[in-house]
């Protein structure tokens, strides 16, 4: 024990630079993870306060050849001046018409002054079913520019391949849609009835009539027996 004691005084300085050495390099490590730490809070909190602008292709339920565009905030916070700068990529005349129909709505040229967290407006739509090949060829461009509430700008380009309805597909009718247009035929009907337009079919049979059918089929086979005597 004695000698264990001696090394160590013998060796105080070294221990003593180790030691200093160590507790630096573990504030550093700390330093470095604080500051991670720190970056992710403020990203975090960027998410979940800042706007993000998508625009999509979306087609109706009830008819997939009918296609408009999507403009959505998918973000959580909210978006102002927002500004639109159409384009055609490729596609040719054909991508030039159809840019034409999409941006008939006039918020292409006014802009949204602002635009909430979740909020979506739709485009003008568009036929797939007329021109279809020069549609499905055509590239679009939309470049947009916002600001967050907090004043920070965002500009963004979005391009809009419309090859990517090559190959779409739907059987049947969806369900909601389906479930929808049974309840407004049910409804037609039941209002036709209440409004006397249309009546119920009912056939109403008594006990009196049921008495009279049984007596016409008694004196009927009364008949028949007499007329079997006879012959």
């Amino acid at each position: 024990m004695i000698e264990i004691l001696e090394s160590l005084k013998q060796h105080s300085d070294a221990l003593t630079v180790i030691f200093t050495a160590v507790v630096t390099l573990s504030t550093v490590v700390y330093a470095v993870l604080t500051g991670i730490l720190v970056s992710e809070t403020r990203k975090m909190r960027e998410v979940q306060t800042e706007p993000k602008i998508h625009i999509t292709l979306e087609s109706f339920d009830f008819a997939i050849h009918i296609i408009r565009l999507n403009i959505q905030n998918i973000g959580l916070g909210p978006a102002r001046n927002l500004t639109f700068q159409p384009s055609v990529i490729d596609g040719g005349e054909s991508a030039e018409k159809l840019l034409t129909e999409f941006t008939e709505s006039n918020f292409f040229k006014t802009g949204l002054r602002h635009f909430g967290p979740g909020q979506n407006v739709y485009s003008t739509y568009t036929q797939t079913t007329q021109d279809f090949e020069g549609k499905s060829a055509s590239v679009l461009s939309f470049k947009i520019e916002y600001e967050s509430a907090t004043g920070k700008k965002y500009s963004d380009e979005i391009i809009i391949d419309m090859s990517e309805i090559k190959g779409r597909y739907q059987l049947g009718k969806p369900n909601l849609y389906a479930i929808a247009s049974s309840l407004e035929k049910l409804q037609k009907d039941v209002g036709h009835i209440v409004s006397g337009f249309k009546r119920v079919k009912a056939d109403v049979y008594s006990s009196d009539d049921r008495k009279e059918e049984k007596e016409e089929r008694e004196r009927w086979y009364e008949e028949q027996r007499r007329e079997s005597e006879n012959s």
